[in-house]
């Protein structure tokens, strides 16, 4: 073909004046139109095929950049089925090569004695295998666009990974200098310094990259470095203000343990009155507080013992720990101890005047008795029966003050069980009507 692009660009007489230059070996044979018209077609197909063939490899290709970016984030099923369908789709691909290939090796159609009818055969083929690429070639786009939603996942966990590793070093950083910080000023902190060795061979292996261990773990991994190294930094921030409130706790508790001491040697005159004066009823249940009391002090002040120990020592936790169970020591002891001076109070204030007990009882009921009553001709016998063996009860706990010895105590504790029942239902009416509205 470039022998005739020769003689088309000589001048006519050029050409005429070279008879010979043809007649020799080394020339190829003119044809005619027709064969040049089937080499130029064929050819024409063999360029197209070549273009199919390499739109179709750089589609793979990119393609595969987004296959393993999916695999090597996500293991989810549809993840797994997306790797194997590319898998599948590469046989078809090479498939389809195959044949291309198969049909440029099998045509050379720079012969010189190409014919006519091999040339059009040549064009069939690659024509054909030209059809078969874009074929495969849109069926690999329409796979690639169904990745769109697993890729931009994917995508999104690779953009925050380098990110999440470098906050998890930072952490780290934080971490053992706050760590260093609380040493210096005297704290050993041998929990937080374990806590903190621990994280050590994970660092290491955030520093061998998630190449190794996964996108999914390396992120994960990431994360809770950083929230321990935080908890730990943060610890050791406190630390010297958790050793100042321990030594206060410590200071506060000891005082009121001693307080304590006095307030239970008051508990023996209290009860001398309540015994000279009313009946046992209204004592007897009080009789054992001055001995519980000293002894939960005393158990509340070895437990002070320990608790310095563990703070000379250092250890926080045990030390906080102990502080919590002397406190509810004391607590429950101020309680007891407060109880029998609240009783001589109570039985005095209601052997001077039992009518204000009796009226703040019955006002208590009347008040119920119009709630029960309000909108209606006949109150609901579901609030007028309690109403009702509440007033009964009020009336026989005042009977019990008649005679010689009464036992107001027995007198109290029935006035305020009837208070109670009275507010449980007004509790239930106002429910019931919030129900309603």
């Amino acid at each position: 073909m470039r022998d005739t692009l020769v003689l088309v660009g000589l001048p006519l007489l050029a050409v005429l004046a070279l008879p010979a230059a043809f007649a020799g070996g080394g020339t190829r044979r003119w044809f005619g139109g027709r064969a040049e018209s089937q080499r130029a077609e064929a050819q024409a197909a063999k360029d197209d095929a070549a273009a199919a063939f390499y739109e179709l490899d750089t589609a793979q290709r990119d393609l595969r950049i987004s296959i393993e970016t999916i695999a090597a984030v996500d293991s989810s099923p549809a993840a797994r089925r997306a790797v194997t369908d590319f898998e599948t789709f590469g046989r078809r691909i090479d498939e389809a090569s195959h044949q291309y290939i198969g049909a440029v090796d099998a045509h050379d159609l720079d012969r010189d004695d190409l014919e006519a009818s091999a040339a059009a055969r040549a064009r069939t083929e690659l024509t054909a295998a030209k059809d078969e690429l874009g074929r495969v070639k849109r069926e690999l786009d329409r796979f690639a666009e169904g990745l769109g939603p697993l890729l931009g996942k994917a995508e999104t966990q690779l953009a925050r990974l380098a990110p999440a590793v470098e906050r998890a070093r930072q952490a780290l950083l934080a971490a053992t200098n706050a760590l260093d910080a609380a040493r210096g000023s005297g704290l050993r902190a041998d929990d937080l310094a374990s806590r903190l060795a621990a994280l050590g061979p994970e660092l290491t292996r955030l520093n061998e990259g998630a190449g190794r261990h996964g996108v999914p773990q390396t992120l994960e991994r990431a994360e809770r470095v950083t929230r321990e190294a935080e908890a730990v930094r943060a610890e050791a921030e406190r630390l010297p203000e958790r050793a100042a409130e321990i030594g206060h706790r410590l200071t506060s508790l000891r005082t009121r343990a001693q307080a304590l001491t006095t307030r239970t040697g008051q508990v023996d005159p209290v009860l001398s009155e309540l015994r000279r004066r009313f009946t046992a009823a209204c004592w007897q249940d009080l009789q054992q507080v001055p001995a519980q009391a000293a002894e939960s002090v005393r158990q509340a002040e070895r437990k002070l013992a320990e608790a310095q120990t563990a703070r000379d020592e250092q250890r926080w936790p045990d030390a906080t720990a102990l502080l919590s169970t002397v406190r509810a020591l004391l607590n429950s002891t101020d309680e007891a101890v407060s109880a029998a001076g609240d009783r001589l109070r109570q039985l005095n204030a209601v052997q001077k005047d039992p009518q204000q007990e009796i009226e703040r009882t019955r006002f208590a009921v009347r008040d119920a008795q119009r709630l029960a009553m309000a909108g209606r001709s006949t109150p609901d016998p579901r609030h007028a029966r309690p109403l009702d063996e509440a007033v009964a009860r009020l009336e026989r706990a005042i009977a019990t003050l008649e005679g010689r010895h009464p036992d107001y105590w027995h007198f109290l504790t029935e006035t305020e069980a009837v208070r109670q029942t009275v507010a449980e239902v007004v509790s239930h009416i106002r429910e019931e009507r919030g129900a309603g509205n």
